[in-house]
């Protein structure tokens, strides 16, 4: 007959027997079916303070990873290094070590820090790899370049970078600016493929004023492939003490201005070259 947790005459004498029974190795069900005990809450209470047999243990899987982990520790390793090795997480590793004392630091301060200032340099160097064999093989899937590919990147090229005209302001002048010297080339490439003499076109160098402007128009004369007593009177910007300038040291060369005489024609053209793409793409988004 099953035991009614309100009847209980003896409960003293009913835990006595089932922590007889608890120490004799028997499991809570066990207990339950010889005392006929069916309320959890009380066959609890009964066994309060009593461990559970060996045998009714369930192995943990991570056992063998804590007493590892603890291992480790002992012999200095850190959480990261643990965490590494064991591949777990660094909750668990904190959870299984953190009653153990702390290691000695393996490195000064000083150390730790060439260490780092090490690893970023070679971190750095393994980007810097990466990225040159990306454009190595973007450079191999240009390959050659055809008068039409040429034109039409010519006139995209224009219309990002030179001037433009405005409905309320028409100059029609064909004027580029850029800083970049294989912009330039490619933008004068583009002129010669277009048939625009090279006595009709002007240069002049717009740069700071602090910056080395003999330097510059040495440099954008050899990029440009003229002589340097071509090059107009150079536009310089004023110096703002106010303002931090990051474009400064020996690679500062400033702008080349490139302006094509007698241009209305060309500027036209250019301008309905443009719409005749923009019309083309949105055809094929259409």
């Amino acid at each position: 007959m099953a035991h009614s947790p309100g009847t209980y005459a003896d409960l003293d004498a009913l835990r006595e027997r089932a922590v007889a029974l608890r120490r004799a190795g028997h499991s809570l069900r066990q207990i339950r079916d010889e005392l006929k005990i069916f309320n959890n809450d009380v066959l609890n209470r009964l066994v309060k303070g009593e461990p559970p047999p060996e045998w009714t243990k369930r192995p943990r899987a991570k056992d063998d990873l804590r007493d590892r982990a603890r291992e480790l520790r002992l012999q200095g390793w850190t959480y990261d290094r643990i965490e590494t090795e064991l591949g777990c997480s660094r909750s668990s590793v904190s959870l299984w070590v953190r009653d153990l004392p702390r290691p000695e630091p393996r490195y000064t301060p000083e150390e730790q820090r060439a260490l780092m200032q090490e690893g970023l340099a070679r971190r750095r160097a393994a980007d810097d790899e990466k990225r040159k064999e990306a454009k190595a093989a973007a450079l191999r899937e240009i390959g050659g370049l055809t008068d039409r590919e040429l034109f039409l990147a010519g006139v995209a090229l224009y219309w990002a970078e030179g001037s433009k005209s405005k409905p309320y302001d028409r100059r029609e002048r064909a004027i580029f600016v850029n800083s970049d010297p294989g912009v330039i080339q490619t933008y004068l490439a583009w002129l010669d493929l277009l048939g625009v003499e090279r006595e009709r076109l002007s240069f002049r160098v717009l740069i700071h004023e602090s910056a080395d402007v003999e330097g510059a128009h040495r440099h954008w004369a050899a990029i440009a492939d003229v002589d340097v007593s071509t090059f107009a009177k150079p536009t310089l910007k004023r110096h703002n003490p106010k303002t931090v300038r990051k474009n400064t040291g020996d690679g500062y060369h400033g702008c080349l201005v490139v302006t094509v005489a007698r241009s209305a024609h060309l500027y036209n053209r250019i301008e309905g070259w443009w719409q005749g793409i923009v019309a083309q793409s949105q055809a094929r988004l259409g």
